[in-house]
């Protein structure tokens, strides 16, 4: 079966949330569990829009908290799928905070998600390639083989030996 292949803008969500007292940690920052929850959502959103179809986060990469999101500022999501595998979705998410008030916007963080697309009996089941466009697309299109090899090696389910696309960065071609 060649399922069809689909733009990676088409998968495009945005979202934007309210950081309230409840959001907050005792110094006032939105939760770091929280930005995730509403990352997760936003990415499994991106995922859904690319393959019709039911999906369940398989892996999130490495988050690392560049600023601080305060009380009362918005929080902006935007995901975006990178590139499909056979039953694995690949979605790259950038998030920034805006102080409402003051009115301007700062980079919080930027993550990778994965996620695996179900059929009705909750197995996994084959997912639409991505088309990647502009050039942020074909960027991170062409990164998600290596990030997908270092994430099956970190999970046990690759050999490093085996991973022709990450060695290919540290090794001449001969």
């Amino acid at each position: 079966m060649t399922l069809t292949p689909k733009k990676a803008h088409d998968s495009l969500v945005q979202m934007t949330e309210l950081v309230l007292p409840n959001d907050t940690n005792t110094f006032g920052n939105l939760m770091g569990g929280r930005l995730m929850y509403w990352m997760d959502i936003a990415a499994a959103l991106a995922c859904m829009k690319h393959c019709a179809a039911p999906v369940v986060t398989a892996s999130v990469d490495n988050i690392s908290f560049e600023n601080p999101i305060k009380l009362g500022n918005v929080v902006h999501i935007e995901a975006i799928v990178t590139r499909a595998f056979n039953t694995s979705i690949e979605v790259h998410m950038k998030v920034w905070g805006e102080d409402p008030v003051l009115q301007y916007r700062y980079k919080s963080n930027e993550a990778f998600m994965t996620f695996v697309a179900l059929d009705p009996n909750g197995k996994s089941r084959p997912v639409p390639p991505v088309v990647a466009e502009s050039e942020e697309e074909k960027k991170l299109f062409e990164g998600a083989l290596r990030r997908r090899q270092l994430r099956l090696i970190l999970g046990g389910k690759m050999k490093p030996a085996d991973a022709g696309e990450l060695k290919a960065l540290f090794y001449e071609q001969q």
